[in-house]
């Protein structure tokens, strides 16, 4: 039997709630305070690296390309970006809001660090025309930090706007690498891009207040989404053993690691008829949930 999710033994814990933000928060000190609160119990999630934290990670990434894109003054919300992933066909391109998705999972899928090219790449995927002033960042990004981890991390957000006040994206995009980076994590988490702030400004005080706040609010966002995946995966887990379908024991090891899945999916082993009964019966045991909502073109995850 699996341990209920309040259990010592459970990676996720729920916040207590003086350690979330219930208004507006306009004070560095009591910022600093929800937010060291906040980071605290996420931290307990991130190093004890569930076998699901591969889709929590990607769930996020989905979170900070729907903020991001907002921020850019694009329209596509998480749904229509997963949608243009998912169905962008073997090699496709994803479109503007799609490669935005594919910047956070990258970051969500590797170390805290980034290098002369990853820049680069970051730069043309989250779609911020390359100043030769970011080629320095990933010296200072690699810099020991000098204070607590979320206000090197509003610093660093603070020199990429300073270059250009069009590179919000990737502004957060590096806020949430040295974010990771102060923490010790072993992966970038997309956090502070899913409380994105178009009205952050470029004057330390008010950039380093806006981030505290949206570490807060994130990480509390992070831990929920965390008890809710937690649930399911632990119940995907236990049926897993039960399935018979050819091909199975990939499918499971898929929705462990990514968003969604689509219901039509194909491998050498399974066919799209056989992957349609299999999230069927996923679905009906409540392993997984239907995430489009929609009759047909359906697609599955935790």
């Amino acid at each position: 039997m699996m341990p209920p999710r309040d259990s010592p033994l459970s990676p996720v814990r729920p916040l207590p709630a003086w350690a979330r933000v219930h208004g507006p928060v306009d004070d560095v000190g009591e910022a600093a305070f929800l937010a060291g609160a906040a980071l605290s119990g996420l931290d307990q999630l991130v190093r004890a690296a569930p076998p699901w934290a591969g889709a929590w990670r990607q769930r996020l990434a989905l979170a900070a390309a729907a903020t991001t894109a907002g921020l850019v003054g694009r329209r596509e919300d998480a749904a229509a970006i997963r949608d243009a992933w998912c169905w962008r066909g073997p090699g496709g391109d994803a479109g503007p809001a799609g490669r935005l998705f594919a910047a956070w999972q990258r970051l969500a899928t590797r170390a805290p660090t980034i290098d002369a090219d990853g820049m680069s790449a970051l730069a043309a995927l989250l779609g911020v025309p390359w100043s030769d002033a970011f080629a320095d960042l990933p010296r200072r990004l690699a810099a020991p930090a000098t204070g607590p981890a979320p206000l090197a991390a509003a610093a660093l957000a603070g020199e990429v706007l300073a270059i250009s006040a069009a590179a919000g994206p990737l502004a957060w995009a590096l806020a949430d690498v040295a974010l990771a980076r102060g923490l010790g994590w072993p992966c970038t988490v997309p956090l502070l891009a899913t409380r994105a702030d178009r009205r952050a400004g470029t004057r330390p005080a008010d950039l380093a207040c806006r981030v505290l706040v949206a570490a807060a609010r994130a990480a509390a966002d992070a831990c929920r989404l965390g008890t809710d995946m937690a649930g399911r995966a632990d119940r995907l887990l236990e049926v897993a053993p039960r399935l018979r379908a050819k091909g199975a024991a990939e499918v499971v090891a898929r929705l462990l690691e990514e968003e969604a899945l689509a219901g039509t999916l194909t491998t050498r082993t399974l066919s799209r008829w056989a992957a349609r009964r299999l999230f069927d019966r996923l679905s009906a045991l409540g392993a997984v949930r239907e995430l489009s909502g929609r009759a047909s073109f359906r697609l599955y995850g935790l």
